[in-house]
């Protein structure tokens, strides 16, 4: 009886799976710790030999002998001459008792925290993405890598390269206010000239992503008395961070053109724009009117917050440049991130200021977090400095360009009734459906079918929020399941049309 109760214990602790993305090594190792952590081993009951757990598992006997070795030199282990391998006593002693279920004195007398939290972000209008996106049909969702064409075996290669020797002792040590040395220089060289821009190293600092930098560019020069500008529509994270320091938030509209200067009421402190694509209606800002705007910051004395969103993948002959590369004045704070080339998960993003701006932000920063990880730093540092990034960047363009082709054809053909604001470069396009048409509803009925779009009103901060806008992002669906796509959130909208009752509910 205890053989058979020992192999349902060894079966269950050990799941291995070569499509995991681990070593068949690690997952034993990681399994085993698990378990003694999880205290579902005891430190009398010896572990399989390494012949019987090779066997079960079909996997080499050396590849068990090196797991177990390892975790004898880590502790976790220890080997008993003749008797096998035990759960070493000591790596036992330091875990915590699991804590016995109370009769709920502790909760009746806990904090009452929503009386004592002085704000409720949570319960801002935010962008919602599943994070299950990978598992469905037609991912029209915007902001997500796709896998077949992220650069695995050369991120790999930089990530390696900086886990050498040579490069741990560059980056291991606290560099608490300071960036990596190597990623300021690639990003003074390789990425800002592309948008016109020539920073001197101390005008450049390294944020976890725009959304970061844009949280603390807010901390530092927002507060209750601030006048800011938004623009509407707009991105939904910014406008949240930027009300969560100041209440008095102005809204300015964007036509065609982008941001029109005009509509900026006088006496505001800073202006937030989205000039190179628009967020949401990716619309770029031409060259005069972005002029009209820098002379409107001079003239009015404000600042302006220049997210240069989606600005790497412009695939026009001759791109805009950025509004930082126009700023004779220094009214432009610039943010960028590496989020819609490299990869969103990096969370890697950078903020090019004046350095009496960056001096307070590093500080601001160091009470943070102090700064993003170095490893990762140098990473991308080595991927940008190889020429990784630039051949990234051209494969990224020309595969979006083709797709954006194949999206606006299937759009044509399959939803005419949807009007495409801006379809020349971008990874996203944004729809206006007819009056009545509930795109909010639609986005419901199309995820039923295995179409993931997104609604268009979170973008909006007044009321009422028009309801037949949508966003497409093109960068996580692969070309041949565009059209297919397509069809069937066609089916929906005309599924959503036969019962015009359904849509005045």
């Amino acid at each position: 009886m205890s053989g058979r109760s020992d192999k349902t214990l060894w079966s269950g602790l050990f799941r291995i799976s070569v499509e995991s993305g681990q070593t068949l090594q690690s997952q034993i190792r990681q399994a085993v710790v698990t378990a003694i952590l999880d205290r579902q081993m005891p430190a009398n009951k010896p572990l399989p030999s390494c012949r019987t757990l090779a066997s079960r598992l079909s996997v080499a006997r050396g590849t068990v002998v090196l797991a177990y070795q390892q975790l004898v030199d880590q502790g976790f282990l220890i080997a008993l001459e003749r008797r096998g391998h035990f759960v070493n006593p000591e790596a036992l002693t330091d875990l915590p008792e699991a804590p016995e279920l109370s009769d709920g004195t502790v909760r009746l007398n806990s904090p009452d925290w929503g009386a004592r939290m002085s704000e409720r972000p949570s319960e801002d209008a935010n962008i919602v993405k599943p994070g299950d996106w990978l598992s469905f049909a037609y991912p029209f969702i915007y902001g997500q890598f796709d896998p077949s064409l992220f650069p695995t075996a050369e991120w790999r290669e930089c990530s390696r390269m900086a886990l050498g020797v040579r490069e741990i002792r560059n980056w291991a040590s606290d560099m608490i206010d300071r960036d990596d040395p190597l990623l300021i220089e690639q990003i003074q060289a390789r990425l800002l000239p592309r948008r016109g821009i020539f920073a001197r190293p101390e005008e450049i600092m390294v944020t976890l992503g725009a959304q970061h930098a844009l949280f603390l560019i807010a901390t530092l020069l927002i507060g209750p008395g601030t006048k800011a500008v938004m623009e509407e529509p707009g991105y939904p994270d910014a406008r949240n961070i930027i009300a969560s320091r100041t209440g008095d938030v102005r809204l300015a509209k964007v036509d065609g053109s982008g941001l029109d200067p005009d509509g900026i009421e006088a006496g505001c402190d800073y202006v937030f724009t989205t000039p190179s694509h628009h967020c949401p209606t990716t619309v770029s800002m031409p060259l005069e009117r972005r002029k009209a705007l820098l002379g409107r910051a001079v003239a009015d004395d404000f600042v302006l917050i220049e997210d240069d969103y989606d600005s790497q993948l412009l695939d026009d002959a001759e791109p805009l440049p950025a509004l930082k590369s126009l700023d004779d004045a220094g009214r432009v704070i610039y943010v960028s991130s590496l989020s819609k080339t490299l990869a969103p998960g990096l969370r890697l993003g950078y903020i090019v200021a004046d350095p009496a701006v960056l001096h307070e932000l590093r500080s601001l920063r160091r009470m943070m977090l102090r700064h993003p990880p170095a490893n990762n730093q140098r990473a991308v540092a080595l991927f940008l400095s190889l020429g990784h990034h630039d051949a990234l960047v051209r494969r990224l363009t020309q595969a979006f360009a083709q797709r954006r082709q194949t999206v606006i054809k299937a759009l044509q053909t399959h939803l005419p009734m949807f009007a495409i604001t801006s379809d020349h470069c971008g990874t996203a396009l944004w729809l206006e459906g007819p009056t009545g048409m509930d795109a909010v509803a639609l986005a419901e009925k199309a995820r039923e079918r295995g179409v993931l779009v997104e609604r268009g009103d979170v973008f909006f901060a007044a009321s009422p929020k028009p309801r037949n806008v949508m966003r497409l992002g093109i960068s996580s669906i692969a070309e041949d399941r565009i059209e297919p796509g397509i069809v069937e959130l066609a089916k929906a909208a005309a599924e959503m049309m036969a019962r015009p009752l359904e849509l005045a509910g």
